[in-house]
């Protein structure tokens, strides 16, 4: 069985709204979705809290059959700098589908990180490069078996989420998110007032406004 692979057909997004998404919190998309771009909170990142280079990039799929993982391989070279490796591996959990050889040739082409619903290892490694983020399910020390199956560039199921190609995905220590093309239009404005009226109870509650007073309640 070969890998199919798919041309990548990513809408087109303003580098001007892109800058706008690059300083919103994952937290705050996930709340004006109303956890509609949530990724699985099981999914977290490999470096400790405080620690985590923030992840946002395009993503290019690979949807595994492990411990097959033949769409990895395959999706490589379609690697853009900026873009997040989508690494879709059904939450297998006993063989990883990318580790330290694999991880530093994205991270030399200036991909952004991995995403892994599966397993990665030489999380050492992974976890020291400063500028390249992954985020994993599990770890495991076992390494594929094969590498003639699998998608790249399908509609990907990563916790609990499809990713098509192209969807932007924002990760920090709170856990991950995706935005589809429409709600990267749509939700920019909602996150910002957010982020303004989080700052606002900040600085009411600071300033020795009661609790009853900052919200309104």
């Amino acid at each position: 069985m070969a890998v199919t692979i798919n041309t990548r057909k990513a809408a087109t997004i303003d580098d001007a709204l892109l800058k706008r998404w690059a300083v919103v919190p994952a937290a705050i998309i996930a709340d004006v979705s109303k956890a509609a771009a949530l990724v699985d909170p099981a999914i977290r990142p490999l470096r400790p809290a405080g620690q985590q280079p923030r992840l946002m990039g395009r993503a290019v799929t690979a949807i595994c059959a492990p411990p097959d993982f033949g769409a990895v391989l395959a999706a490589l070279d379609d690697v853009q700098p900026g873009d997040v490796l989508v690494i879709d591996a059904q939450g297998y959990r006993t063989h990883a589908m990318i580790g330290e050889i694999l991880g530093g040739f994205l991270r030399r082409r200036g991909a952004a990180g991995i995403v892994c619903d599966g397993a990665v290892r030489d999380v050492a490694e992974l976890a020291g490069w400063d500028g390249f983020s992954v985020f994993s399910r599990f770890i495991s020390p076992a390494g594929p078996t094969g590498w003639s199956q699998g998608t790249v560039n399908g509609v990907a199921q990563i916790g609990g989420r499809s990713i098509t190609p192209g969807d932007l995905l924002i990760g920090d220590d709170d856990g991950l998110v995706a935005l589809t093309p429409e709600m990267i239009r749509t939700l920019i404005e909602a996150a910002e007032a957010k982020m303004a009226l989080e700052v606002k109870w900040q600085a009411d509650l600071a300033s020795g406004k009661s609790v009853k007073e900052t919200f309104g309640l």
